[in-house]
């Protein structure tokens, strides 16, 4: 067990991986306390760990970050089957131009399914959230928590 006393900032990994008294990073491979002024990890971080869980954490971001992404997988997870103009009525403040692209990309990626039912006319486009997408449930609840947390901390001048 390795055993940092009275840091206020310790820099891992070729600073890659930081971390102070007020952030708390966890990457599932360690798991990171605070003690007083003391933080302890369970098991020594490697700098191939570090950089694997950094690189992971890129693509994740890669994958689901921007304004507009986590707003659509929610609306569609809440709502199913959804048209093109319904959905851009949801995520208010999204143009059509974004949206079609944003939805293009989490088609590709797999967490958006694309319905054409060219049977009726006019040509019906329907979206939906795949059963990937529900496996992001748990990073949203997550980010939920963490938001909550910092904002009452922002409130309460905690930094």
């Amino acid at each position: 067990m390795i055993k940092i006393s009275s840091a206020k900032l310790c820099t891992f990994a070729y600073q890659k991986l930081v971390v102070n008294k007020r952030l708390v990073v966890t990457f599932r491979l360690v798991k990171i306390y605070f003690m007083e002024k003391s933080i302890e990890f369970e098991e020594p971080i490697t700098v191939q760990r570090c950089t694997e869980s950094l690189s992971s954490v890129e693509d994740a971001i890669y994958v689901i970050g921007g304004k507009w992404k986590l707003k659509i997988i929610i609306a569609l997870q809440e709502s199913g089957n959804i048209r093109f103009n319904e959905l851009q009525r949801i995520v208010v403040g999204i143009s059509a131009r974004v949206l079609s692209n944003e939805l293009k990309d989490l088609e590709l990626n797999g967490f958006v399914k694309r319905i054409v039912h060219s049977e009726q006319t006019p040509v019906v486009v329907e979206y939906i959230s795949t059963d990937y997408s529900k496996t992001l449930k748990p990073v949203i609840m997550a980010l939920s928590e963490w938001g909550r947390t910092h904002k009452n901390n922002i409130k309460q001048d905690l930094f």
